[in-house]
């Protein structure tokens, strides 16, 4: 069978719910709000980290770029989706898939980097706090930024490359809302075994091995934590903590009931159950990140009041 000319006549179909056309539209309206709760809280917390020194710190560098991290990441496929839900035509190019595929599998990998580095990062704060500014000095925090960041593309580069090399004939259509890896490689009229090891290597490095780190980290903490004499000294020291835990309890808790539970015979729970994942975490980690930081609320109260001021 000849390679398909995929620059030029492949074309994929984003089925979504397109049997619902109803529920699309509530959606429609329920994804554009978390879009712009999304953008404006990642927002706020990224303009905050650079106008206020005080939060010039290695928690809020990486909060920093977890934020921005989000913003990129729903941006990849939420607005072309918002267009699908009101479109009764739902096809997207293959350069267009390619392209959303490969970002949002870049900021995924990402992500699961930069966690395990923030959970190091808090590690050290309460494990060897005396030594904390020596060891994480900003030349260590932008090389391990930098570090997440680049191995999230790595990873990402692999499997889009495997992926453009697969040969599509037929009708492409993907049972998703958006192009997800896995339901992309299966549509190719070839074998495919290579490209699900690949993923399968990938999901194990990049989702395991960082929740290990992260437990290990968590267990020298806790155990630190349980040493000190103080009732107060406990509550502070765990609520230097407390924000990054319930962010990785969100974000490892939802991949892990994705790929733990049964398989649905119904392809709309699964599909709405992804969506969840992809919108509501990056949602919700401002908003974890800000409902009891005095730091976060002090620095908020400084903005407002230098904006009231000038006016």
């Amino acid at each position: 069978m000849e390679r398909t000319n995929w620059t030029t006549e492949v074309e994929f179909i984003l089925q979504g719910l397109s049997e619902y056309p109803k529920a699309e539209k509530l959606l429609f309206v329920m994804c554009l709000l978390m879009y712009l709760v999304i953008l404006l809280g990642n927002s706020t917390l990224i303009i905050l980290m650079l106008l206020d020194f005080h939060l010039h710190t290695p928690m809020y560098f990486f909060l920093g770029n977890l934020s921005l991290l989000d913003i990129w990441y729903t941006t990849s496929f939420i607005p072309s989706m918002l267009i699908h839900f009101l479109s009764e035509k739902k096809n997207i190019s293959f350069t267009r898939c390619v392209v959303q595929m490969s970002v949002s599998y870049t900021m995924g990998s990402t992500e699961c980097v930069l966690l395990a580095v923030m959970a190091y990062d808090r590690y050290v704060a309460i494990c060897n706090p005396l030594r904390y500014s020596i060891i994480m000095n900003k030349v260590l925090c932008i090389q391990m930024a930098a570090v997440s960041w680049g191995l999230g593309f790595l990873n990402s580069l692999v499997e889009t490359v495997l992926a453009i090399r697969l040969p599509f004939c037929g009708k492409n259509v993907i049972n998703h809302f958006v192009c997800e890896i896995l339901a992309f490689v299966k549509l190719a009229c070839t074998d495919i075994s290579l490209n699900e090891i690949t993923i399968m290597l990938g999901n194990v490095i990049f989702l395991f091995s960082p929740l290990l780190l992260i437990c290990i980290s968590y267990i020298f903490i806790l155990s630190t934590i349980l040493r000190i004499n103080s009732a107060e000294g406990r509550k502070k020291a765990f609520s230097t903590c407390s924000a990054h835990m319930t962010v990785v309890i969100v974000f490892y808790g939802t991949i892990l009931f994705m790929y733990m539970k049964p398989k649905s015979k119904d392809s709309t729970f699964d599909k709405l159950v992804a969506l969840f994942y992809g919108i509501v975490t990056p949602m919700f980690n401002p908003i974890i990140y800000s409902l009891r930081n005095k730091e976060v609320h002090g620095a908020m109260k400084k903005l407002m009041s230098r904006h009231w001021f000038k006016r």
